[in-house]
């Protein structure tokens, strides 16, 4: 058993960082407003209704998660002269922060393979991603989320002994260096889920890309280019989102309590959420035509 540490620490300290919060705000009502119209823009559109924007649906629900949990508090500290937290609320924010990370980048892995079966096999498409088998995708990428996410946390709980976290958020590799105890099975748990949540649905997306790259390079000109029309959204939003949580989550230890560490946070946490939908309608076709459709209908 782990020594138990006498002081019982109830609140923490975000030590955060200083920044405008006009642009705190902002961020937070783009992000806010992108994400729910674009999920609203799928429900009520029949045209939409494809296994494509179901992921991309749950994709905003998900940014929807990292804004409404991390934004808000974040813009109240700017406002704030203490900057406190519970255990209990900085336990629930770690675990779905970990969870909606987790979450996020299988469901990448699953959108790069709905565009290899959609480009590669494209008369075996609607077989094979039919709304059954969407399901059951959904279903498990959130078993392979929610398994290692949940079990480290309640076989080995961590000893807290400093209550000052140097960063915005509850951020689960933050917290782990306040612990007085020895955290290298900590570590090795984090390398594990970060192998299943991070790199393993990173290999399968670039295998993805590369049959597709592959068969699209044997097609006509103009194929070509509607092929990679669909796919330049999904490689825009996976780039933004994995070259910032790779460095983070497989970097040196010395990293947890610096800087670096905390501004790395805001790419994947903050802004990738806010360009998301912002990328998805500029660069898809069909999101476009059908917000050109909602507006010309709002003002016959």
């Amino acid at each position: 058993m782990k020594p138990k540490n006498e002081t019982i620490i109830t609140e923490f300290i975000l030590l955060g960082f200083t920044m405008n919060p006009k642009i705190n705000g902002v961020i937070f009502i783009v992000t806010f407003i992108g994400n729910s119209l674009m999920i609203i823009l799928i429900i009520t559109n029949a045209q939409l209704h494809k296994p494509m924007y179901f992921f991309l649906c749950v994709l905003s629900i998900l940014d929807l998660c990292y804004s409404t949990t991390v934004l808000p508090r974040l813009l109240a500290d700017l406002f704030s002269t203490e900057r406190i937290i519970s255990r209990f609320s900085c336990a629930i924010q770690i675990y779905v922060i970990v969870v909606v990370e987790g979450l996020e980048c299988q469901l990448l892995a699953v959108m790069a393979y709905d565009r290899y079966i959609a480009i590669c096999h494209p008369l075996h498409y609607h077989t094979l991603m039919c709304w059954s088998n969407c399901y059951k995708l959904m279903a498990l990428v959130s078993i392979l989320t929610f398994i290692p996410c949940t079990v480290p946390s309640i076989v080995s709980p961590v000893t807290i002994c400093s209550n000052q976290i140097n960063h915005f958020m509850c951020e689960i590799l933050a917290v782990l260096k306040l612990s007085c105890e020895d955290i290298s099975t900590d570590e090795l748990q984090i390398f594990i889920f970060s192998f299943i949540t991070l790199l393993l649905p990173l290999v399968l997306i670039l295998l993805s890309y590369l049959c597709i790259l592959s068969s699209v390079l044997k097609i006509h000109s103009a194929g070509r280019s509607k092929a990679f029309s669909t796919c330049t959204s999904h490689l825009g939003v996976m780039t933004l989102y994995f070259g910032t949580a790779m460095p983070l989550y497989f970097g040196p230890s010395s990293m947890y309590s610096s800087d670096q560490e905390k501004y790395s946070s805001i790419f994947y946490v903050i802004i990738s959420p806010m360009l998301n939908p912002l990328i998805y309608s500029l660069n898809n076709r069909e999101v476009k035509n059908t917000i050109n459709k909602v507006l010309v209908k709002m003002y016959q």
